[in-house]
């Protein structure tokens, strides 16, 4: 299937690693230039090195920290205009009420939550001036699966959840697609240290973290294209009258309800 993607210019944030990482092998085979945005300078000119060339696209890569104050503004000016923003940054730290204090909780809520906002903020504008765009938000089934040991997770995802409706209720009027993404467990890193965490809390041994794998549907994590294709679909123009939406990929996870 020709998604039409050749030579859009798309950026994407925590792009040195997982999700973010397989995006940007995945826009740079559809043909799409890219603008690379994580902490990491190391990581983000290796991916660079590796996917530029072969695909015949240009890569840049910004090496910044969005929780920095007054860093989004530079930055969108030294990226320009854009088709497609992928806010993909952050994580939030998983534990209960008393295992997250203040200052963790507004730590991982200033990337994962308020630097969605303020990247979209930024660049909305700049996308409705141009003439439209698109906007995905990659927020995280845990706004969906009230979770008390992923407490600030959950609400900072459900929060993203509601920003990503509110925008994209309307934002076609302004030719600008904004969706959201809410993937389960995937198959990073990021899964497995969250795995051997519990497997550590709960069962008294990290190393007994492929038990708790047992539950997922299937018995695995999704695979990463399962979630990275969806995302390419949705920025591409066959998927042109989907906004204020919210697709979720967990093996089904948040609908196994039950009234006993």
């Amino acid at each position: 299937m020709d998604l039409g993607l050749k030579g859009k210019t798309v950026l994407i944030t925590g792009a040195s690693q997982g999700i973010g990482e397989g995006l940007a092998r995945g826009f740079a085979e559809e043909g799409c230039d890219l603008h690379l945005v994580a902490r990491s300078k190391d990581k983000l000119a290796a991916i660079k090195s590796e996917i530029e060339a072969p695909n015949g696209i240009k890569v840049t890569i910004h090496a910044v920290d969005l929780t920095e104050p007054g860093v989004v503004e530079p930055l969108i000016e030294a990226v320009g205009d854009v088709d497609v923003l992928v806010n993909n940054a952050g994580v939030i730290p998983s534990g209960s009420l008393w295992d997250i204090d203040e200052a963790k909780w507004r730590a991982g809520w200033e990337l994962k939550v308020f630097g969605y906002i303020n990247l979209t903020r930024a660049i909305y504008p700049r996308m409705k001036a141009n003439g439209g765009g698109v906007i995905i938000n990659n927020i995280g089934n845990g706004g969906e699966v009230f979770d008390p040991n992923y407490v600030a997770g959950t609400a900072g995802n459900a929060s993203l959840m509601a920003f990503t409706r509110a925008m994209g209720g309307s934002s076609l009027d302004d030719n600008i697609r904004v969706v959201g993404v809410n993937p389960g467990p995937v198959d990073t890193d990021r899964i497995y240290n969250m795995l051997k965490k519990r497997a550590k809390d709960w069962l008294g041994d990290e190393g007994r973290y492929k038990e708790l794998q047992e539950r997922y549907p299937l018995k695995r994590p999704a695979h990463l294209y399962e979630v990275t294709d969806l995302i390419l679909f949705l920025a591409s123009y066959r998927s042109g009258y989907t906004s204020g939406a919210i697709f979720t990929v967990d093996g089904g996870i948040t609908s196994r309800r039950s009234v006993i």
